[in-house]
C-alpha cells in the first residue's frame, strides 16, 4: 500500500513531538512536512535528537505557508497550533484539498457564541462548525471515516467522558450530580517558557487551576448534554501535579435510585468491548498513570460507595498520548482505512 503523505503544522511542540514520534515510524506514513516558524531550516533531528537515525528525521521544518504545505503532495495535516491560530490554516489547507486533524481547540464546539463565552474572543470560522467532527474514535468512528475536518477532543474531556458516556447514554446517573477532579502533568501547558511552569514552581508542589469554567468544560458539557438528551452541567476541577505526562480523573455521580451498581460495569464492557485503546479494570481497579504513558491506552475502573449512593468513575491517559497525539493518529488510521492500531501498538 502507497504510504498516506502527511504533514504536522506545528510540529516543534510538546503536542507536535509526540506526533512526530509517532508518524516517523508510522507503517503507512510518509511525512513530507513539519511546520515551525521558530526553527524553519533546521532538520527535525537537530530540534529532537531522540529522533536522529528515525525514517524522515533529516526532514527540515518549513514555514506554516498553506501553498508550500501543499506543495509537498501532503494528503492530510495535523494542526498542533494554539487555538484561535489553527482554524485560518485549516481553511487554506481545506481548500487545497487536503485532510485536516485539528488538535487545537477551534472546531470541537458545535456553537461559535460558547467558543466565544469560554475562549475570549470571536470564533475565526464559524461556518466550518457544522461540518466539524468530534474526533472521539470510540464513538464517533463512522463520522470520522467520512470526515474532512475532524476535531481532535482535548486531554481532559477525554479522560472525563469515556467513562460517563455510556452510563448517560443507559440513564445510570443523576447527571445533576457530575463532580470530575482531574490531574495533569506539566506537559499540557504547552512548551512554552512560563514561570508558574518552572520546575522550582511545580515541583513537589499540586495546585488546582482554571476555576470555575476551564476551557475544556465546554466541550465536556456539549458531549454529555449530546449522549444525556438534555443540557448537562458538571462541576470540573482540574490540578496540576509534578510530572512530566499522565492524566488521572475521578469522577462521582449519584447512581439512578433502585439500580444495581453492577449496571455501570456492564455498560462500560458493552459500549468498549471492541474498542483496543480501552482497558476496562472492572469494579474496584484503580488505574495508574504510569501504565498508560508514551501509549494511547486509557485505563478505567469503578466503584460503587454504598454509604453515599455515589458511583466513582477513575481513568488514566497520557495527555500528550489519548489525551493529544495519540489519539489524533487513531483517527487518522480509520479517516484512511488503515488498522485502528496502525503505529499505535506500544506498550
Amino acid at each position: 500500500m502507497e504510504r498516506i503523505k502527511t504533514a504536522i503544522v506545528g510540529a516543534s511542540g510538546y503536542t507536535g513531538m509526540e506526533l512526530l514520534r509517532l508518524l516517523l515510524v508510522h507503517p503507512q506514513v510518509e511525512l513530507v512536512a513539519a511546520t515551525s516558524r521558530q526553527e524553519a531550516g533546521k532538520p527535525v533531528q537537530s530540534i529532537f535528537p531522540r529522533f536522529r537515525g528515525a525514517p524522515g528525521a533529516t526532514l527540515s521544518f518549513i514555514e506554516p505557508d498553506p501553498d508550500a504545505i501543499a506543495a509537498t503532495g501532503a494528503k492530510v495535516a495535523f494542526l498542533a497550533l494554539p487555538h484561535g491560530v489553527a482554524a485560518e490554516i485549516a481553511r487554506a489547507l481545506l481548500e487545497r484539498g487536503l485532510k485536516v486533524i485539528d488538535l487545537s481547540a477551534d472546531f470541537r464546539l458545535r456553537d461559535a457564541a460558547v467558543y466565544q463565552e469560554f475562549y475570549g474572543h470571536e470564533h475565526p470560522a464559524p461556518d466550518l462548525l457544522s461540518e466539524a467532527v468530534y474526533g472521539l474514535p470510540e464513538v464517533r468512528a463512522a463520522a470520522i471515516m467520512e470526515a474532512r475536518l475532524i476535531a481532535s477532543p482535548g486531554c481532559y474531556p477525554t479522560s472525563i467522558l469515556l467513562p460517563l458516556l455510556p452510563l448517560l447514554r443507559e440513564k445510570l446517573i443523576d447527571p445533576t450530580t457530575i463532580v470530575a477532579n482531574s490531574m495533569s502533568g506539566v506537559s499540557g501547558a504547552g512548551r512554552k517558557a512560563d514561570l508558574s511552569l518552572l520546575f522550582c514552581e511545580c515541583n513537589e508542589s499540586v495546585r488546582a487551576y482554571g476555576l470555575p469554567k476551564h476551557r475544556h468544560l465546554s466541550e465536556i458539557e456539549q458531549e454529555l448534554s449530546i449522549a444525556a438528551g438534555s443540557p448537562v452541567v458538571i462541576t470540573f476541577i482540574p490540578h496540576l501535579i509534578p510530572v512530566n505526562a499522565g492524566i488521572h480523573t475521578t469522577t462521582t455521580a449519584k447512581l439512578a435510585p433502585g439500580l444495581d451498581p453492577e449496571a455501570v460495569g456492564n455498560a462500560l464492557e458493552a459500549a468498549y468491548v471492541f474498542c483496543p485503546f480501552v482497558r476496562l479494570l472492572g469494579r474496584g481497579g484503580c488505574p495508574d498513570t504510569k501504565n498508560v504513558t508514551r501509549t494511547n491506552f486509557i485505563d478505567i475502573g469503578w466503584q460503587y460507595d454504598a454509604r453515599t449512593g455515589r458511583i466513582l468513575l477513575l481513568s488514566a491517559e497520557d495527555n500528550l498520548g489519548k489525551g493529544a497525539g495519540a489519539q489524533a493518529v487513531q483517527s487518522f488510521n480509520l479517516l484512511f482505512g488503515l488498522s485502528e492500531t496502525a503505529g499505535l501498538q506500544n506498550f
